[in-house]
């Protein structure tokens, strides 16, 4: 199903109409659907909490269209025009979009992923993910605090492990949770603590973060809070230091952390198109994430945390444009960006829809 929601300006208007579905509003920035289209891109980002994908562009009308499936604890999510890599509960999803260049479904979506492969890892806590050059998905294992690769005939292959990691065992140690690709390749990786014992990162959330460079086994940056989605965008490595509900980088010699903006909400997922950058807020899980600079910052800044997206420019730290959703959904997790997408929609593996949609590969013959 999908969602339009029309601009009020009568009662909002620096923002679209607010909806209500499930008892979830959702409102939103009135120039978030044009901002889409001067992109010409839409967005993916996950909510584990709901176990939702969410796909957000604009239909013919011009009016912002969102459209969500159903995937059992969504969570790292990476793409591109034609393809979706989703980490679940117990799986990695692959989804290929079924349309031609030129082709709509039913006269209104431009990409149909729909899920052909659902790689079984167990509930390893899959986190973020990453596609190296030869096409191999690598995916942030946290329950066992390494990076892994699918397997043929179990559960996860370990391809790396921070070396204050003794041994590979079950237990989430230091909250390995996510990871950065440069070209073609994992890189860099971030974790709450450097803890060597079974939920020891717990005690480590206010300063104990890490982002650590794989090549070298060694650590980066240290004394973060709760870092999370490192990535590495115009030659700086980005990352966000979520227990202080701030985006920014890396300096490149003393490594120490830059803030560029601040966000109402705990951070978890990042993407970057062009000069903007791609977030998603959490509300903070009370008895987890209380007590965090997080908390101190929203005091300060005289707002509540909330859930949604934020889409800022890296030049001044400003919010160009968001949407914001109020109700049972508190948490997101992961963000993407499809290029050159305009509308699009995906088939949850469980839907009605999945069971007649059925396609054809045009033979050889």
């Amino acid at each position: 199903m999908t969602h339009r929601h029309a601009p009020d300006d009568q009662n909002a208007p620096n923002e679209g109409a607010a909806v209500e579905a499930d008892k979830t509003t959702i409102s939103f920035s009135l120039g978030l659907s044009d901002f889409l289209a001067a992109n010409d891109i839409s967005i993916g980002f996950t909510s584990y909490q709901t176990g939702r994908l969410y796909l957000v562009g604009r239909g013919a009308d011009g009016k912002l269209a969102v459209h969500e499936a159903v995937y059992p604890q969504a969570m790292g999510i990476t793409a591109n025009a034609n393809r979706i890599y989703l980490g679940t509960l117990t799986q990695i999803v692959r989804m290929e979009n079924v349309l031609g260049s030129g082709q709509l479904a039913n006269d209104t979506h431009d990409k149909v992923y729909v899920p052909r492969n659902m790689q079984t890892t167990g509930n390893v806590d899959v986190h973020e993910l990453g596609i190296r050059e030869d096409g191999q998905i690598v995916f942030v294992n946290t329950l066992h605090n390494c990076l892994s690769i699918p397997s043929i005939t179990h559960s996860f292959k370990p391809i790396w492990k921070p070396d204050f990691i003794s041994e590979l065992a079950t237990g989430d140690c230091c909250h390995l949770n996510g990871l950065a690709m440069v070209e073609g390749q994992p890189k860099y990786v971030s974790a709450v603590s450097q803890s060597n014992t079974k939920d020891g990162w717990r005690e480590h959330r206010h300063s104990g973060g890490v982002i650590i460079d794989i090549d070298a086994n060694a650590i980066l940056a240290d004394g973060l809070s709760m870092p999370h989605s490192p990535r590495f965008h115009v030659e700086r490595v980005w990352l966000l230091n979520s227990g202080t509900g701030e985006l920014g980088w890396l300096h490149p010699t003393d490594h120490a952390f830059t803030p560029v903006a601040f966000c109402p909400g705990f951070l978890r997922g990042l993407a970057f198109h062009n000069d903007h950058a791609f977030v998603t807020l959490s509300k903070p899980r009370h008895g987890r994430f209380e007590g965090l600079m997080l908390d101190q910052k929203l005091k300060e800044n005289e707002t509540a945390a909330w859930c949604g997206i934020q889409i800022l420019s890296l030049s001044t730290g400003e919010v160009a444009q968001w949407l914001r959703f109020d109700g049972p959904i508190t948490e997101l997790f992961d963000i993407c960006i499809l290029p050159g997408v305009k509308n699009p929609i995906t088939l949850g593996p469980q839907s009605t829809e999945i069971r007649d949609f059925i396609t054809i590969e045009q033979p050889d013959w």
